[in-house]
């Protein structure tokens, strides 16, 4: 597939209007909030259908077209729509003067959202609770939070404050996470992270089935900021998180995985779709995999 064929949701939406971007992001907000798959702090959907799960994004919007497309969310498309889960999209390591650009990245995702509020499963990842929260990320030697905010500055000048506003309602607006067949051999749950395991007593297993409150994004205190943050999982984590949840596979982010797929025993997949080796993985709702023969769904992305 050539770059010019790929859909760019920004196309005909006037990004530099900061109220046209403050009218969609807010949009995208209500839609992430009255969904009719929201249940709680999560998007709950029957397995019935199609998944394409991704990995970080981190502002490539190649990557991103290329799993529009495989989720046939794209205006020129003609099969079935396919759930599609976006996270960590923000916080590019491609600077432009100095700014990152990829609030575009969240009005992107805000486009999809809106016009498929029912497929399109904008998960919360660490980035975009670390852009609202202020958290000090250095990555690559680059403060991301102040790049974020740069960029913003750069395109909107005097009405920063009121962009910055909207993308914040946005990104509280995040679910924890997309969860399918839950209590059912079919289960699946999709989320940024996991809590680790030095965390683990102070993370709230009831998070999912209740809305998210300001104490949830607490650093190192809120369930919110553990489960998009947690690092090292043990098996007994996994398999007693699988057995609360009513899930049998677990697919996340977060860690990363040089090949674009990494497997941490006995339930939970690592997927990356940012990097030259990114990969989605095209699931089956109703047959999702194991471990064993999770390879059988993966999508090299940069085969598209």
């Amino acid at each position: 597939m050539d770059y010019d064929e790929l859909y760019d949701p920004l196309s005909g939406i006037d990004s530099r209007s900061v109220n046209c971007v403050v009218d969609l992001l807010d949009r995208a907000t209500d839609a992430n909030l009255n969904a009719d798959c929201r249940q709680g702090s999560a998007d709950v959907i029957e397995p019935i259908g199609t998944l394409i799960a991704t990995g970080d994004l981190h502002d490539n919007p190649v990557n991103l077209s290329k799993v529009i497309a495989l989720a046939n969310l794209g205006p020129a498309s003609a099969g079935a729509l396919a759930h599609l889960t976006l996270h960590e999209v923000i916080h590019s390591d491609r600077l432009v003067g100095g700014v990152d650009l990829s609030h575009r990245a969240l009005l992107r995702v805000a486009v999809l959202k809106v016009a498929h509020p029912e497929f399109v499963h904008t998960i919360l990842a660490n980035h975009e609770l670390a852009q609202i929260i202020g958290s000090g990320i250095v990555k690559d030697g680059v403060r991301v939070v102040e790049a974020f905010n740069g960029g913003v500055e750069y395109v909107f000048g005097d009405d920063t404050d009121a962009v910055l506003g909207a993308i914040d309602r946005f990104i509280r607006s995040m679910p924890v996470a997309l969860v399918s067949g839950r209590g059912t051999e079919q289960g699946l749950l999709c989320s940024h992270s996991l809590p680790g395991p030095d965390v683990w007593s102070r993370f709230d297993f009831e998070v999912l089935d209740r809305v998210l409150t300001e104490d949830d994004y607490i650093p190192r205190q809120g369930s919110a900021h553990l489960i998009t943050w947690g690092r090292r999982q043990k098996p007994e984590q996994l398999i007693e998180l699988a057995e609360r949840w009513g899930v049998g596979l677990f697919i996340l982010g977060h860690d990363h995985a040089e090949d674009g797929i990494a497997f941490k025993e006995p339930n939970a997949i690592v997927l990356n779709s940012d990097h030259a080796k990114g990969v989605a993985m095209k699931i089956d709702l109703a047959n999702p995999p194991k471990l064993g023969n999770a390879t059988g769904c993966v999508i090299s992305l940069s085969g598209i």
